[in-house]
Parts: C-alpha cells; sequence; structure tokens
C-alpha cells in the first residue's frame, strides 16, 4: 500500500491500514484540511469536485463531499469529469477551490485528491505546504447541523467546455468538417469516453471509431499513453483506414496522437504541433519543462519567439509561462496548456487545435510529423543507496561538464550543442532519473551511457 502527501494533491493505493494508503481516514483528513485551508484563505466556501471514472471513485466522492459538508463548504459536484472541466468550472462558479478525483495515469487502484486554488489552476508549493500542515495538527473545526454545507450535483460543464473551446478564434470547426476526418479514439474506460466524443461531434468529424469508451473504470490497458499501451488503437487505424487515432488518459489531461499508418505521433510531438500551429497565427513565446523536447524550441526560434524551460511540473510550467507571457506551453507527456482557454493542461482543447491545424495543413498526420525536427529521448535510471547525497553528486557532475551551458533550476540539465541530458532526483525513491535527446536513440542512448559511467566513477572516487 502507498500514500504519497505531496504539494499538488494526496495520492495512494485504495485500502490498507491508515496512513500507509487511501483509506477513508487519510481522504477524510486531507480532505477537511484542505477545506479549511480554502475557508481560511479564501473567505469562499464554495468548492466545484469532479472525478475520473476510476472503480473506487464513488467511494472517494461521497467521503470528500460528506467531509466538505461538515465544514459547512458549499459543493458543486460535476460527477464524472475531466481536469480541464474542473478547472474551468471554478472561476465559473466563483468558487474558492476545486478538488479533482483522479490518480491521472495511474493503474486502477490508484485515486488521488488533485487540489486547486480559486482560480483553478493547481495549487503553489507554498499553498499545498499549509494544507500539509493542517492535514499533520488536524485542528479542524467542524459546522454545526443549521450551519452544514448543501451539495448540488451540476452536469452541465461537458457542454460548458466545449462552447469555450468552439468559441476560441483558432479553432475552425469548418475547417474540421470540411476535412471529413476518420478518426479512431481510445479513452481508456474512463471520462474520455463520455467529453471526447461529444467534443468530435461539436467539431463536425462525423466518422469515429470508438474504443475503450465505457466509462467504468475497468481499464483495459496500462492507461498511460505509451506506444506500449497502444497497439490496439494502431491496429483499428489501420484496419478502418483511419486518418489518425487520438488518445487520452483517465482524466483527460495528456494527450496523443496516431499515425494513419498505425505508427506513433510521439506524445513530445503532441505540444510541437499545437504550438506550431498557435505561432503560426500568433507569434509569442513558449514554455516546457526541462525533460521535453528540444524541438519545442526549434519551432519557436524559427518563428521569432523566445522558448524558456522550467522546472518539472505543472505548476512550474505555469508559473514561467506567465513570467514571459508565452502564448502556448505545456510538458513532453502530451500536456497543451493554452492560456487563452485557462492554465491548465486540457487535452480537449488540444485536439481541436490540433484538427484545426492539421485540416488547413491540408496533409496526412504522418507528412505533418515528418515536417518538425526529428530528436530521440532516452529515459534511464540510476538506484542508489538511500544515504547517498544526492546533491552533492549532481555538483560533482556539474565540474565535469563546467564548460558545457548547463542549468541547476530543476536537478542538473546539461546542453551539447542541439543535444542534451537532464539528470534529477525522483521525490519519492533513492534514483536519479537520467533523460537525454539526441537527434538519433542510438547518440541519445549512448549520451546516457556517458553520464551513467561518469556517476559510478564519481561514486568510487568518493
Amino acid at each position: 500500500m502507498t500514500l504519497i502527501k505531496s504539494i499538488s494533491g494526496i495520492r495512494g493505493t485504495i485500502g490498507g491500514i491508515a496512513g500507509n494508503g487511501l483509506t477513508p481516514i487519510d481522504i477524510v483528513k486531507f480532505t477537511a484540511a484542505y477545506g479549511s485551508w480554502v475557508v481560511e484563505k479564501t473567505n469562499n466556501k464554495k468548492i466545484v469536485l469532479g472525478r475520473d471514472a476510476r472503480i473506487s471513485g464513488e467511494m472517494v466522492n461521497n467521503l470528500v463531499i460528506g467531509t466538505l459538508q461538515g465544514l459547512g463548504i458549499e459543493v458543486i459536484d460535476l460527477g464524472l469529469s475531466t481536469t480541464p472541466t474542473v478547472e474551468i468550472a471554478v472561476p465559473m462558479e466563483q468558487a474558492g477551490g476545486g478538488i479533482i478525483l483522479t490518480a491521472s495515469h495511474n493503474p486502477k487502484q490508484w485515486n488521488a485528491l488533485k487540489l486547486l486554488n480559486e482560480k483553478g489552476e493547481f495549487i503553489s508549493d507554498a499553498d499545498g505546504k499549509e494544507v500539509l500542515d493542517i492535514a499533520e495538527r488536524a485542528e479542524f473545526e467542524f459546522a454545526e447541523v443549521d450551519a452544514l454545507g448543501t451539495v448540488t450535483s451540476n452536469d452541465t460543464y461537458l457542454q460548458k467546455h466545449i462552447d469555450v473551446i468552439l468559441n476560441l478564434p483558432l479553432v475552425d470547426v469548418e475547417a474540421i468538417r470540411a476535412a471529413k476526418f476518420k478518426i479512431a479514439i481510445d479513452c481508456v474506460n474512463s471520462t474520455g469516453g463520455i467529453f471526447v466524443p461529444a467534443l468530435l461531434k461539436a467539431l463536425g468529424v462525423e466518422t469515429v471509431y470508438e474504443l475503450y469508451c465505457e466509462p467504468n473504470g475497468h481499464f483495459p490497458h496500462n492507461p498511460e499513453p505509451l506506444p506500449e499501451n497502444l497497439t490496439e488503437i494502431a491496429k483499428v487505424v489501420q484496419s478502418k483506414n483511419a486518418d489518425l487515432g487520438i488518445v487520452v488518459d483517465p482524466d483527460v489531461d495528456r494527450l496523443c496522437f496516431v499515425n494513419e499508418d498505425g505508427s506513433m505521433f510521439g506524445e513530445e510531438y503532441t505540444l510541437v504541433a499545437v504550438a506550431d500551429y498557435i505561432l503560426k497565427n500568433t507569434p509569442g513565446n513558449t514554455v516546457s519543462n526541462l525533460s521535453s523536447t528540444r524541438a519545442l524550441r526549434d519551432v519557436t526560434e524559427k518563428s521569432g519567439g523566445t522558448y524558456n524551460a522550467s522546472a518539472v511540473g505543472e505548476v512550474n510550467v505555469v508559473n514561467q509561462m506567465k513570467a514571459t507571457n508565452a502564448v502556448i506551453g505545456g510538458e513532453g507527456n502530451g500536456g497543451i496548456i493554452y492560456p487563452e482557454l485557462h492554465y491548465g493542461r486540457d487535452a480537449l482543447v488540444g485536439i481541436a487545435l490540433f484538427l484545426t491545424h492539421l485540416a488547413k495543413f491540408g496533409k496526412s498526420i504522418s507528412v505533418l510529423r515528418a515536417s518538425y525536427p526529428e530528436y530521440h529521448i532516452s529515459k534511464n535510471k540510476i538506484t542508489l543507496t538511500p544515504e547517498m547525497d544526492i546533491d552533492a553528486l549532481l555538483i560533482k557532475v556539474q565540474e565535469r561538464y563546467k564548460d558545457q551551458p548547463n542549468t541547476t533550476i530543476d536537478g542538473l540539465k546539461i546542453e551539447f550543442d542541439k543535444q542534451w541530458v537532464h539528470l534529477r532526483r525522483s521525490n519519492t525513491e533513492p534514483i536519479i532519473r537520467i533523460y537525454s535527446e539526441a537527434s538519433t536513440e542510438t547518440v541519445a542512448e549512448n549520451l546516457a551511457s556517458k553520464i551513467i559511467s561518469d556517476i559510478k566513477e564519481i561514486l568510487k572516487l568518493t
């Protein structure tokens, strides 16, 4: 059993002993802490709630609602929803915050409470620490019987989310309709199965081949949208002669595409393609995290904009986007953040912008993919002993490569012309993650191997 308490929320496996898993006691404790923080911080007793379709969702939802009511908070329950939909609903409802019940791409035994501020954005590092501190002290003051909170079910936000997407100037429904796309979708039996077909219909897509669109929480494969988990939709795309495949994760904030020949567009290139379209129409700056592909930088600089990298994590990307007035940003895991709509990863707006781009491009999705700089990322890790001083180790690696451009805002990233390697410690286990990127897979792996060899040599000398 696992329970991970982080600044952005509480996630864990369902069941087990309190404090060691996401048990009912833990759910109540952290919900009470967050609800108390919202009321104290905003003096606003309204919170929006939504969930993905995982099996434990209803149980967790009931506990969260009851706890918030016990604090005297008004709950707007969106029911089966998506992370970006809840993010949009918080400011629309003028609420003090929002909770999304989802463990994102984690397997079915996981669930989590993702916590939002009054803007519908993930709470900051400092705010997260305050919530955890309140939970640790467990000094909750619950409402008396006449002041209990109310619950309102609201199922209007599916349409509201679609409407705000359709109203975006860079979403061209007529162009998409005229392209007569045939699209296969895999929604991993979660809420994408409700939202993605509805969006495609609204965009004028008449031919949709649905795969795993029943929101019952029984994930038919590992729900992380990685190539090894997408073999079935690749076959459907080919057998149906579809123009492309669309895949989302359980809470619909990550997005990736399958080419017409069944090959992968590459989740790193979801953001690159959407950014290319945005930059052609609204030139400006872009942001992604340090572990995302360099292709975004190339596309941005080609259009006359400036690319900036942030530390890993959606909150960090959003903060950097605001600081640099970025017109588009996100993460290489298929996360699109389009500030014209809201500051949060949103697969739905990503779909609308990508299909507009593809329709106007006028050629196949594989030709579009081939138009972008070719990079490959190699992902590795080194397991260390728990007592190892990882920070000191990274300083020694940095010293070895002091003549190369490098940054330490999140671990250590070293650049070698158009290649790079990023070393960062895991927050949950004694390992160093080593991501490297180059123009070919072999070069990327060789670069990672060289850094791993250096680390082992340093460890021998200490």
